[in-house]
């Protein structure tokens, strides 16, 4: 494998590390990530190209759903290996020529990166045997701190479900905010999970006398969280 200053080989990132830095051009101007979004959630994605459908399709829904996006302290960046000028000439036709479920003259406001030496995809684990000259659909989900929360691949043929990553970012939130975690297909006003007892004593008692809590098992509680308690949590967060 040619390794070189120009064709580096990166590790691919994990949760829980930092998310790797980068400085780059975009639509909306430079970045330099993830420095600037100190304090904000951030949700940063690839797609495979530009003037393709389905990326097509997931931007005019990523656009339409900024607004809630940034409701809840999460902003969005997307990249892919295409030059400036050839971004703008795509996000300029979605806005003037694309029509598609109701979905019509959407701007897309926010960044997305030229990446046209394949730096960041690279640092980012975006290009794989798929295709070694397009990303796949990326998604990390990067806290406040700069840290990888969640990591989400697609191959080229599948696009995104949109009310999965929003319920990703709301319930990494409510676990940070709750010291809890979320069971299978959580959604705000549902049940939440109680870490598990760290002591034999504290497994009986939750057993014999739970407070608060149903127990199913002693190391498997939930526990009501209300649907306004999270929003509210998160959205004053803003």
């Amino acid at each position: 494998m040619d390794i070189t200053p120009t064709n580096p080989v990166y590790p691919m990132p994990t949760i829980g590390q930092p998310a790797p830095a980068f400085k780059a051009v975009t639509t909306q101007g430079p970045i330099d990530f993830p420095a600037q979004y100190q304090g904000s959630w951030v949700i940063l994605f690839s797609h495979p190209a530009d003037f393709t459908p389905v990326c097509t399709s997931e931007f005019m829904t990523f656009a339409t759903l900024e607004g809630k996006f940034n409701e809840a302290n999460c902003k969005l960046v997307g990249l892919s290996i295409d030059g400036l000028f050839s971004h703008i000439a795509w996000l300029r036709a979605l806005k003037e020529k694309i029509d598609y479920k109701g979905m019509k003259n959407v701007e897309v406001k926010f960044p997305l990166i030229e990446d046209i030496t394949m730096d960041v995809a690279r640092k980012y684990g975006m290009i794989q045997t798929e295709s070694a000259t397009k990303a796949v659909r990326a998604v990390f989900v990067i806290d406040p701190k700069g840290i990888i929360r969640t990591i989400i691949y697609y191959p080229a043929s599948l696009g995104r479900n949109f009310d999965e990553l929003y319920r990703v970012v709301i319930a990494l939130q409510t676990a940070d905010a709750f010291q809890v975690a979320t069971p299978a297909d959580w959604r705000p006003g549902d049940d939440v999970i109680v870490p598990p007892a760290g002591s034999c004593g504290v497994a009986k008692e939750r057993v014999e006398s739970p407070k608060d809590m149903t127990c199913h098992d002693w190391y498997f509680c939930t526990k009501k969280l209300d649907k306004e308690t999270v929003m509210k949590a998160i959205l004053k967060k803003k």
